[in-house]
């Protein structure tokens, strides 16, 4: 397997904090579920940086990862963290131009393995849909601890619950102030068609300097938890 470095990801201490509250709750959400889908209602809503936090954040708790990039379509994951040499991805495995083995990455986090996207394909919901992607998470589940798959969002496209029906659950990524009520129920609503069953919503991009309440909430919230255990 070869090993390729990702640039690091820089997390303050409220970001730390979050990713380990995600981090508990998808532990305790139950041990059936080990394979998990991201997805979002509309592109730039940080689902590929949410997801990737995840799966980071698992490895760090001592858990087998593998993160498999599943936006076939529009995939940042690559350029985010300047991989600048000629990779392997998912697409080139789906399509059979690439063995399983050559197109698992290790990264620099112990216990953490990537999958890229690949090169664009002229039909990535067909691929993802076909009986390689399937057998490629029937295998993983053997080996990992969790698989992370970022998915592209199923506002806009059907790829997202293709994906779902060979995941235990999902989770669905949603920026403040950008959608409205009526269009993320639709999103939850597709993909819980899927038969693939939500575990929660992650309210990613708040501004707690404006937003007085989470400013309250999470600042009372450390504050209390900063003060714990002295007299």
């Amino acid at each position: 397997m070869k090993e390729i470095k990702l640039e690091k990801m820089t997390k303050d201490f409220k970001t730390n904090e979050a990713y380990k509250t995600l981090r508990t709750n998808i532990e305790f959400s139950g041990a059936e579920n080990r394979v998990i889908a991201f997805t979002s209602c509309t592109p730039n809503e940080g689902k590929s940086t949410v997801s990737l936090g995840m799966a980071s954040s698992l490895a760090e708790s001592g858990k087998r990862v593998l993160f498999i990039d599943a936006d076939l379509r529009k995939s940042v994951l690559m350029g985010r963290h300047q991989v600048n040499v000629e990779v392997k991805g998912l697409s080139h495995f789906l399509s059979g131009q690439a063995d399983v083995d050559e197109v698992m990455y290790r990264t620099q986090q112990p216990g953490l393995i990537m999958i890229f996207a690949g090169v664009v394909p002229p039909n990535p919901a067909e691929l993802l849909g076909n009986s390689r992607f399937e057998a490629l998470i029937a295998s993983a589940r053997k080996v990992y601890d969790y698989i992370i798959i970022d998915t592209p969002p199923l506002g806009s496209v059907i790829d997202s619950a293709i994906v779902a029906k060979n995941c235990d659950a999902s989770v669905l990524v949603i920026a403040a102030n950008a959608i409205s009520y009526k269009f993320a129920r639709a999103v939850k609503d597709q993909m819980e068609k899927s038969g693939c069953p939500i575990l929660g919503v992650v309210l990613n991009k708040v501004n707690l300097k404006q937003n007085k309440y989470y400013g309250r909430y999470y600042g009372g919230y450390y504050k209390y938890y900063g003060e714990y255990g002295k007299k």
